[in-house]
């Protein structure tokens, strides 16, 4: 039990890491935008802003399916790449299909990716759905400030 804790654990680590850096910087530069635009923004702005916050988060999320597949590799599970980030990409999304397993040394590294893909996912949702209330509050403030609502 102590070797899946101590191989997985620095990798959660990396990879809640690498996702408070990327929330945080999407979060400022969001931040920085919408003050910037306030309730000038058309629709198409709000489209572009929600769209990239989805890319970013999306992005890193793959990222870190990358992250555990890389090491899959380095423990000698795969022979690919392209074997390793598919069976990474189950684990992270907790799909659980079995078609490919790990041997049984390194087997229960799948459900500490499991575990952090579930985390990851939870915040890049929670990233999203700010963004969203944000889109909907400018929106409405801006309905309101020309008399329509």
């Amino acid at each position: 039990m102590l070797r899946y804790l101590v191989t997985g654990l620095p990798v959660i680590v990396l990879c809640l890491s690498m996702e408070a850096a990327i929330v945080a910087a999407c979060l400022r530069k969001y931040s920085k935008f919408r003050h910037a635009h306030g309730h000038g923004a058309s629709a198409w702005t709000d489209i572009i802003l929600l769209s990239m916050v989805m890319l970013l988060t999306l992005a890193a999320n793959c990222a870190q399916i990358a992250i555990w597949a890389g090491l899959f590799m380095v423990l000698g599970e795969f022979d690919t790449f392209a074997a390793a980030f598919y069976h990474s990409c189950v684990n992270f999304v907790t799909l659980g299909y079995g078609d490919i397993v790990m041997s049984e040394r390194w087997r229960l590294l799948g459900p500490l990716e499991g575990a952090n893909g579930i985390l990851m996912f939870g915040i890049s949702t929670s990233v999203m759905t700010a963004a969203v209330f944000d889109v909907i509050k400018y929106s409405a403030k801006k309905t309101e400030g020309d008399g329509k609502g």
